[in-house]
């Protein structure tokens, strides 16, 4: 093919091209329109290569490389491009999502906390309660760990770093999470399961740790981060809840169509609830155990259930019909 005929035939996906990668490089994004370029840019290596080959002038090929090289650089900024989504994902996607599907979170809330409350009233007036899940090995060493004459209560391993604790407990608190959620997809029984067990788990240390006089110290440590691990947890189980809506009531969809809808919004929720259980692990690792008065670490939990309930009924307020 001759030259000018190649030029006329692949102007307009250049010019196009030229267009989204300016808006790349100053940051103007527009993500429907941007999709598309990944595939212009793959096109455009090829016609980079096509021109090479076939010995086109050195002005379009240098001008085809210098595309190609730029494009290149944009595809390929993972930090800055995970930053900005991240940052969509908690200031817009996320809380629309959390109010578009109040009914499935507020029924998994329900299944966390109602059991935590009463298993704790219950674990509280009979601190025997807790063997019923728990056996002796188990609540010795939950005893131990809150302990008032401990030097660093409720941290697993006190002589550890903090940031080794935080470790530990961002891979345990996102494997709550996440089981919480992927057992949805046992038409939401899963999920059901997993959240009473861990209500009633909570429920029985904390009542059980307040009878015996450790309350002192379990308390004040887990005030901080327990706003966002606790609702972090619920989230994830009513997003394993969405997904076995979708499978056990789909409506007039197939259930895999159905499936495929509902998992788009339950996977914002996952995501979204990873990162507060991040931040709840931060918490945990820098400032549970640390030497702050009782009356501060309980301000700033009472803080942190203030600013989530704000977060989910504002954030985002103005894009909700979009």
């Amino acid at each position: 093919m001759r030259q000018q005929r190649f030029e006329h035939q692949h102007a307009a996906d250049w010019a196009r091209y030229r267009a989204l990668l300016e808006q790349l490089e100053q940051r103007r994004r527009r993500d429907a329109e941007l999709a598309e370029f990944p595939g212009l840019h793959r096109r455009l290596c090829a016609h980079y290569a096509l021109a090479r080959t076939r010995g086109y002038t050195p002005g379009l090929v240098a001008e085809l490389e210098q595309l190609v090289r730029r494009g290149h650089a944009q595809l390929h900024r993972p930090t800055l491009r995970l930053g900005a989504r991240a940052l969509r994902l908690m200031a817009r996607d996320f809380p629309r999502a959390l109010r578009r599907h109040a009914t499935p979170l507020w029924l998994a809330a329900a299944l966390l906390f109602v059991p935590m409350a009463a298993m704790a009233l219950g674990a509280y007036h009979d601190p025997g309660l807790i063997l019923t899940l728990v056996d002796a090995e188990q609540l010795a060493e939950l005893e131990a760990l809150y302990d008032p004459a401990r030097d660093h209560p409720g941290q697993v391993r006190p002589a550890d770093s903090d940031l080794a604790m935080f470790g530990f407990y961002v891979r345990n608190n996102v494997g709550i999470g996440f089981r919480s959620f992927a057992a949805g997809v046992l038409f939401g029984i899963g999920s059901v399961i997993i959240l009473v067990f861990n209500g009633l788990f909570i429920g029985a240390a904390a009542g059980h740790l307040s009878a015996i006089g450790h309350g002192v110290t379990f308390w004040p440590f887990v005030s901080g981060h327990a706003p966002f691990e606790l609702s972090a947890i619920a989230i994830c189980g009513g997003a394993g809840l969405l997904l076995g809506k979708a499978l056990f009531a789909p409506g007039r969809l197939p259930r895999l169509a159905a499936l495929r809808v509902n998992a788009r919004d339950a996977l914002v929720l996952v995501a979204g609830a990873a990162l507060m259980l991040l931040g709840a692990a931060l918490i945990e690792a820098f400032w549970s155990a640390g030497a702050a008065p009782v009356a501060v670490k309980y301000a700033v939990g009472a803080a942190g259930w203030t600013l989530l309930a704000l977060y989910i009924a504002l954030a985002g307020r103005g894009d909700d019909a979009s």
